[in-house]
């Protein structure tokens, strides 16, 4: 699958005709909703398109709001109601969102010029065991905040 790159072209591209066409897109999310998962400004994502009726419990995925923006986060719940999403660094469960609104699946990271799978243990096991912590995140994000500026990171 060919991978797209948004700094080889203008920030024009549809994302969602190059999904649509089957090809690979790599990117830099904006925003904190998936911290600390993704850092903005330091990481980039790999999305493929997917067969919504895959998705599953655990998967990011990238989606449309309804007449909104697309947003990337990860599956909570996907039952015959729909699918339910939430952030990495949130706790509010969004959702439904309807099949039709997926556009793509998270299937790697490039971190510092590395690239991570998400089928690398590490990835699945920590994001499985973040997915669970959802109620203690906002505890959990403000300790690793503190730690992080105590080291000057």
């Amino acid at each position: 699958m060919k991978c797209y790159n948004e700094r080889m072209k203008n920030t024009g591209v549809d994302i969602e005709k190059l999904l649509r066409e089957n090809k690979a897109i790599q990117i830099r999310p904006q925003g904190y909703s998936m911290y600390p998962f993704l850092v903005p400004g330091r990481d980039e994502v790999v999305i493929e398109s997917v067969d919504p009726h895959k998705v599953k419990r655990g998967d990011v995925i990238l989606y449309r709001r309804t007449g909104s923006i697309l947003v990337l986060h990860r599956v909570y719940r996907h039952d015959k109601t729909g699918i339910y999403m939430v952030g990495d660094n949130q706790t509010e469960i969004e959702g439904p969102i309807r099949e039709e609104q997926v556009k793509g699946i998270l299937v790697g990271m490039v971190r510092n010029g590395k690239y991570v799978p998400v089928s690398a243990p590490i990835y699945r096991i920590t994001s499985r065991i973040w997915l669970r912590l959802r109620i203690f995140r906002p505890v959990i994000g403000k300790t690793i905040r503190k730690l992080l500026r105590k080291n000057g990171e």
